[in-house]
């Protein structure tokens, strides 16, 4: 069966400047990156800020073409030439930030229905979408004509959500998309994603730093670390079958109930996040990692295969 989103061997470089001093040098912000979203599927990317998640997001939409690799869509590169634009409506993504990503001089029902226009889609089916969308996200038809900045932060969230998916599409990228809630609307934007995805059938490419909340959404989980994936494995199996000394790390800054009750905090995470224009030789994760040997810092390892569905990045998982 042919997978309806594949990233293969995926790079993005960026050139930049350390100071205004020095020449221009090509940062490598995603090294690699491999893997398949099947159809209805929803499959989580979790890692520390900086770690490439949302350049990797931005390339499986089409936003952002790579510095290498290919993006297929439906079995076609979606960066080759005559392909570009084939996509439209097909792939959509839902960004951190709901108000940035909404003009404030339009009404709300106009934004949601600005996709269905740039479809062709007939004024009359669009008006009757929007009004069918607002419902399903649990707002008033008369609230479609208020302004971004009439609504509460959930709530234009849950537009963004819903001007993503009124173009039925079949790939859906979340950037974070609960991460500036509390945690009372997290659930709620969460389970409106999960009703959606129920209703539409769209596969979720969930983009988050929050393991509990990638559990709760997802089947399948990829961990980045410094533009690398280092593991993917089930949800189920991601409390206690987790290889990567980096995924159990980040596992340990879940906090417990037990452990808030009793005054318990997880162990942080030692060390820092090594500057990308320094990266570490062999393993990128070996100066923080508590199971480093001589082999960690002299050779990069390769991609182990430890089960059905299950592979790492390590030389010692």
């Amino acid at each position: 069966m042919t997978p309806l989103l594949e990233i293969h061997q995926v790079s993005r470089d960026f050139m930049t400047r350390r100071s205004l001093l020095q020449a221009p040098v090509a940062l490598r912000a995603v090294r690699e990156v491999s893997f398949t979203l099947a159809a209805g599927e929803s499959v989580g990317l979790v890692g520390e800020s900086g770690c490439g998640k949302s350049t990797v997001g931005r390339m499986a939409v089409g936003l952002l073409p790579p510095s290498a690799g290919t993006v297929h869509f439906a079995g076609q590169d979606i960066y080759a030439a005559g392909h570009t634009g084939t996509h439209l409506g097909q792939l959509q993504m839902v960004f951190q930030d709901p108000f940035s990503s909404f003009n404030p001089r339009w009404r709300v029902a106009s934004s949601l229905a600005e996709p269905l226009a740039a479809l062709g889609v007939p004024a009359a089916e669009r008006h009757e979408r929007v009004q069918a969308m607002l419902e399903v996200i649990g707002l008033s038809k008369a609230q479609g004509q208020r302004f971004p900045h009439e609504f509460s932060g959930g709530q234009r969230q849950r537009l963004a959500v819903a001007r993503a998916l009124i173009t039925r599409p079949r790939v859906v990228v979340c950037d974070e998309p609960v991460s500036a809630l509390d945690v009372s609307v997290q659930a709620q934007v969460l389970n409106l994603l999960r009703d959606l995805q129920e209703r539409f059938q769209p596969a979720y490419l969930f983009i988050s730093h929050n393991l509990a909340v990638v559990h709760f959404v997802c089947t399948r989980v990829l961990v980045m670390y410094c533009g690398s994936i280092v593991e993917s494995l089930p949800c189920e199996a991601l409390c206690h079958g987790a290889a990567h000394p980096y995924t159990q790390a980040l596992l340990r800054t879940v906090p417990q109930l037990h452990s808030v009750q009793q005054g318990v905090l997880p162990p942080p995470l030692q060390g820092e996040v090594p500057s990308p224009f320094a990266p570490p030789s062999g393993c990128l994760f070996h100066p923080r990692c508590e199971k480093a040997q001589a082999l960690c810092r002299q050779s990069i390892p390769q991609w182990r295969e430890l089960g059905a569905g299950h592979g790492v990045l390590c030389h010692y998982a």
